[in-house]
């Protein structure tokens, strides 16, 4: 296991690598696309063509790779009450375990459900209004980001299991 976590260790790398940048370019894209939209209709009394659907495929991959960014440094959302609950390391990583198999399940439910609905845009081939631009475009940043959120809830749940093992049965971390 340890040898896997290691590979996933390396995959993630690249992908941050590669993740964070596109995060960074797409912000400031959406944030001129918004300013130059205002300023157009506020000062040159004129309207973007087209504007709208750009910012609104930049904001769905921005806020999908962003959902990703999270879940890779595992910074989303959680309720973690069983450390209040329970003293033993044992069950409170058996519960981590639990939410780690729950979420990873989740997870492929959500890869299933964004992959039948990326299949279902290219066979359709539907397209934007103004710009005629392929709804495929923004509904593939649901599949991306469903498959990473797959990858990173395989490694955590990984990562929960070595925890796991490597308590004794005293309760204590082994070295």
């Amino acid at each position: 296991m340890a040898k896997l976590l290691a590979i996933m260790a390396s995959v993630d790398r690249v992908l941050a690598f590669i993740i964070k940048p596109i995060v960074v370019v797409i912000s400031f894209l959406v944030a001129f696309l918004l300013a130059y939209g205002i300023f157009a209709r506020a000062v040159l009394g004129t309207a973007v063509f087209g504007l709208e659907e750009l910012v609104l495929l930049g904001a769905m991959w921005l806020y999908m790779l962003g959902a990703v960014l999270a879940s890779r440094d595992r910074s989303h959302l959680s309720g973690d009450f069983t450390q209040i609950m329970f003293k033993n390391p044992k069950v409170i990583r058996s519960f981590h375990i639990l939410a780690s198999f729950i979420s990873l399940f989740m997870a492929i439910m959500f890869a299933t459900w964004s992959y039948d609905l990326l299949y279902w845009a290219v066979k359709k081939g539907q397209t934007t209004t103004a710009l005629k631009m392929p709804w495929y475009l923004s509904q593939s940043s649901l599949f991306v980001a469903s498959v990473l959120f797959v990858f990173y809830q395989l490694r955590d749940m990984l990562n929960d299991i070595s925890a796991f093992r490597m308590i004794d049965n005293t309760g204590h971390v082994r070295q």
